[in-house]
């Protein structure tokens, strides 16, 4: 067991609610603010009422030892951005302490420690100096933090000027590359491209294997397996699991699968869509026994149905199965074709040992044309394939969106 980088002990975050600014203690107040508290202040004479206050985080305890990479899991309002806040000194606790042992960088959000009329070169060298790095270590990094976020060309523009993405590479460059001990990462990644988070997740990668610590925020539970070594769940601003990350976002995501087999919508005014058409229905219809049982052995079929208001339309359903995970298991489409005005279904059949075991969810298009999107829904019906029964004696998790009954043969050379 290395030496501990992080001790958080019983930390507590109170909030008042309506309160501007959240942090009374440290907020100022402009000509604007308080003109506008006039009226406010008026009306509080005549209604005595005590002030309104939620913890965002209770208890927190756990420590990290210097160079372990942590994930922080829970839905939103968890409290995990807040927690990170706290670690970064962004705000004070409420109650409880924190000890950090080394330097910390921050990529809390897009932006955070930039100042916006200072050019890219100028807000590398003040964060380096916020992290108390020397002149010349700075120096040493620059032309790898310029690489990596890829603003060459606008290196000397006042960052005001940048895009959300160039902010954002610009930022994790900085907060990866100026060597902090413990290094601490927001969901901020998730606005960036997909070649841009491989990167990142690369270059943390690469920032463990040096040693220093990492505690990183995300949603993306792919990403979390594949990096971290341990994750802590936090719910309702308290730790719920704390242990190896395989084992706590196994029991995070079974805690929050829910099943939803069917969605429906039988007023056509006021369904999804518009004047061309409406969703009217979508159903997982399960071919067993046991209809609210779904296993790998089980058959499933996703029904849509929808009204189409315009004859002779050329309309299909595209359909977006996914992982609680965030992971695609497959994108289809059915045909498109010209569609007569009045009540269409189409069905779209998945087949028995095709789907791995775990929780899925429906996210569907309908598209005229294959161009326009008329109704989008993110999560039209969910449900649960679970194991069922197993014969190879091996009851662990199979890795893998599908597990398809392939077909193999077997011959002596």
């Amino acid at each position: 067991m290395g030496n501990t980088a992080i001790e958080v002990r019983g930390i507590g975050k109170q909030y008042r609610l309506g309160a501007a600014g959240g942090d009374r203690q440290y907020s100022y107040k402009s000509l604007r603010d308080l003109l506008a508290e006039i009226p406010r202040t008026l009306f509080r004479r005549h209604q005595a009422q005590a002030p309104r206050t939620f913890w965002a985080l209770k208890d927190v305890c756990f420590d990290v030892v210097e160079g372990e990479v942590v994930g922080l899991i829970g839905r939103n309002g968890a409290g995990k951005s807040t927690f990170l806040k706290v670690l970064s000194r962004v705000t004070d606790p409420t109650e409880g302490r924190i000890l950090l042992r080394g330097r910390v960088g921050s990529l809390l959000e897009v932006g955070t420690g930039f100042h916006p009329e200072l050019t890219g070169r100028e807000n590398i060298a003040l964060n380096g100096a916020i992290l108390g790095m020397r002149r010349a270590e700075i120096a040493r990094q620059f032309d790898a933090i310029v690489a990596f976020a890829e603003v060459e060309k606008f290196i000397d523009m006042p960052v005001k000027h940048y895009s959300s993405g160039m902010y954002l590479r610009l930022a994790f460059a900085v907060a990866a590359h100026l060597e902090p001990e413990i290094l601490l990462v927001d969901e901020v990644l998730a606005v960036g491209d997909a070649a841009f988070q491989k990167k990142c997740l690369g270059k943390m990668a690469d920032v463990s294997q040096q040693g220093r610590t990492i505690v990183f925020v995300s949603h993306n539970m792919t990403a979390l397996r594949s990096l971290c070594t341990r994750a802590v769940w936090l719910n309702e601003g308290k730790v719920m699991e704390d242990g190896p990350v395989a084992t706590v976002v196994d029991h995070y995501l079974q805690r929050n699968a829910t099943a939803n087999l069917e969605s429906r919508w039988d007023d056509p005014a006021t369904a999804p869509g518009d004047h061309r058409a409406r969703l009217h229905l979508v159903r997982v219809n399960v071919k067993n026994a046991d209809a609210d049982r779904v296993t790998r052995e089980t058959p499933v079929e996703i029904e849509f149905q929808y009204w189409n208001f315009v004859p002779g339309a050329v309309l299909d359903v595209s359909m977006f199965l996914y992982t609680l995970e965030e992971v695609c298991v497959f994108n289809i489409a059915s045909p498109y074709s010209p569609k007569p005005a009045g009540l269409i279904r189409e069905t779209v059949h998945i087949p028995a040992n095709f789907l791995n075991a775990g929780s899925h969810y429906v996210r569907l298009f309908l598209i005229q044309h294959s161009a326009t999107v008329i109704v989008r829904h993110s999560h039209a019906v969910s449900f649960e394939v679970e194991e069922g029964e197993r014969a190879d004696g091996w009851y662990g998790r199979w890795i893998g969106a599908v597990r398809p009954d392939l077909q193999w043969t077997c011959e002596f050379l």
